[in-house]
């Protein structure tokens, strides 16, 4: 897994980060492959669902991110970085939305159909919408989300909707009575 990962990144530093689509897929696939390596130093199963929801929400934080560059960059934006020629803010808008109704799908499938065999996660669909429906505001009406890191740790309204989703879960996984 270490020596895909990183025969993946070497690829995108030399060529696949100049192929329109690609670039954002490869940043993706590398989150995925962070994801499954956890998952093999752990010895846990990952359900199908959170492959999934890894690849779309790291989708929608690439994205994202391009189009930050292209907003903050605006005529000069393929100077800075090549690929940006290739992408437009109506493509990228387009994307965005799909990958973020895309992580909700899944992510609410995940909570119905994941291993913990109930249905008791399904009371976090609201935070993770709220935390993907504020990002989108931070992008599109703040103008961040060039750095996502960044964003998740600065802002007080996503860092409380993290921390109270994951209180929620732990309760939900460690507290309450199967």
């Amino acid at each position: 897994m270490l020596t895909t990962y990183v025969v993946l990144m070497v690829l995108y530093s030399v060529r696949l980060k100049h192929v329109v689509l690609l670039d954002v897929f490869i940043i993706a696939s590398g989150f995925l492959l962070r994801i499954l390596a956890g998952a093999v130093v752990i010895s846990v199963v990952i359900s199908p669902w959170l492959y999934l929801v890894t690849i779309l929400l790291s989708l929608f934080l690439a994205l994202n991110k391009r189009r930050h560059e292209l907003v903050l960059l605006q005529g000069e934006a393929s100077a800075h970085r090549q690929i940006l020629k290739e992408y437009s803010l109506p493509l990228l808008d387009q994307m965005i939305t799909i990958t973020a109704a895309g992580t909700v799908m899944a992510y609410s499938l995940y909570t119905f159909q994941g291993p913990t065999g109930d249905h008791h996660l399904m009371v976090t669909i609201p935070l993770v919408l709220y935390g993907l429906f504020r990002y989108l505001y931070l992008v599109y009406m703040r103008m961040e989300g060039g750095s996502p890191e960044e964003v998740l740790l600065r802002d007080r309204p996503t860092l409380a909707a993290v921390g109270l989703c994951a209180a929620v879960i732990f309760v939900v996984l460690y507290v309450l009575p199967s």
